[in-house]
């Protein structure tokens, strides 16, 4: 007898969960619609939504079109019962943002690092993500997580492993942010956070094979594999900006030679573009806006460093499409032609046959907005299994 009771519980919350991600997927739509699209019959679907309903996640929106009875009743998840912080913590840079259950921001807020160090950085993190959750309207869930992007290795409890341009290591992340904040924190390398935004809001929606390439400070890389996450066997895949492109190259802080950063970054432009004295990623983009032919054809190197590692990575993963993201996003104009040309010369005819090279849709927010979908999605995954309030 207890056991039937179990499989009855276990029964409404999957049921509850097909509806949920009905109406996520498909609304505005009727009762009637969602037992069509789910095969569920119309009294356990009537009854699954006035639950989500009484949760909040569901609200009526007045009548549809009728197909000969009574007007149906309409429903709409509601995007403002929760709200979850994003965070892009970057070498030099926080950026947050805080969204609606969609994922759309509702307050945006950046601020420079004026150093790597955790003293420096750890106070500031904090003060952030304090300033979003302030900012967050009422709600029935309130603010129910918190998503933050790092550039670096993590592992399954949210430590940072290894970041070798922040010089930290071992470091307690997910712990120390959930004890400030009593809050669930997801944290995740910066590349497979973008990887999700631009999957989820950007160029990457309906890509089933892609690879984000998130080109700032240094490089990292998102890979998603049949609309899936890759992690590799210890979740650390994606450290792609050590591939190697130079034998006796310089050297690099995460004790390699001549990896891929060191040539296609943003610093690595910044070192080429200083003796011209433009110092900053906006003058150079402002000097490129204006035409000055030395940043073009600055632009243009990077661009050819960039699609010699890409070309690497199709020769690979042979993915659908190579999305460029974070801040050399911007310079998509002036890099995307040397980008395209040195791929197509360097990779194998089969690969390259309908790979599309793109630019973030979300350009420097890919990796922010990822961040709070990561948060949004564990809340979902709560809810699904067993409503909450």
């Amino acid at each position: 007898m207890q056991k039937s009771t179990g499989d009855a519980a276990l029964i409404k919350k999957i049921n509850t969960a097909i509806v949920l991600e009905c109406v996520l997927t498909h609304a505005p739509l009727s009762r009637a619609q969602i037992s069509e699209k789910t095969g569920l019959n119309k009294a356990t679907v009537s009854s699954l939504v006035q639950d989500l309903i009484a949760s909040h996640l569901v609200l009526e929106i007045g009548m549809g079109e009728s197909s000969g009875g009574r007007k149906p009743v309409m429903l709409l998840f509601n995007s403002q019962a929760g709200y979850a912080v994003g965070i892009d913590l970057g070498v030099n840079y926080i950026r947050g943002v805080l969204t609606d259950l969609r994922g759309e921001i509702i307050h945006e807020r950046r601020v420079k690092l004026p150093g790597i160090s955790q003293e420096e950085v750890l106070p500031r993190l904090s003060e952030s993500i304090r300033s979003l959750i302030s900012s967050a309207p009422a709600s029935p869930y309130g603010v129910i997580g918190i998503g933050i992007g790092v550039p670096g290795i993590v592992d399954d409890s949210g430590t940072i492993l290894f970041a070798p341009n922040l010089e930290w290591e071992l470091t307690p992340l997910s712990r120390l942010v959930e004890e400030e904040f009593k809050l669930p924190v997801t944290i995740d390398n910066e590349a497979n956070a973008g990887a999700q935004g631009e999957q989820k809001y950007g160029a990457g929606r309906g890509i089933a094979h892609q690879i984000y390439v998130s080109v700032g400070i240094g490089i990292g890389t998102g890979i998603i594999i049949n609309k899936e996450l890759y992690k590799g066997a210890s979740g650390f895949s994606g450290e792609l900006g050590h591939l190697s492109i130079s034998l006796e190259g310089k050297q690099c802080r995460c004790g390699n030679k001549g990896c891929w950063e060191l040539y296609a970054s943003e610093n690595a432009l910044l070192e080429l573009a200083a003796p011209l004295g433009f110092e900053s990623m906006e003058a150079v983009l402002a000097e490129a806006e204006a035409g000055n032919p030395e940043v073009l054809q600055l632009l243009s190197q990077t661009g050819q460093y960039l699609g010699i590692g890409i070309a690497n990575i199709v020769n690979v993963f042979n993915p659908d499409a190579v999305i460029i993201g974070n801040t050399m996003s911007l310079a998509g104009s002036w890099i995307g032609e040397a980008v395209r040309e040195t791929v197509a010369r360097r990779t194998l005819p089969y690969h390259r046959s309908g790979m599309q090279i793109l630019f973030a849709e979300q350009q420097e927010r890919s990796a922010v907005r990822g961040a709070a979908y990561y948060a949004i999605s564990r809340f979902f995954e709560r809810v699904k299994g067993g409503l909450e309030g």
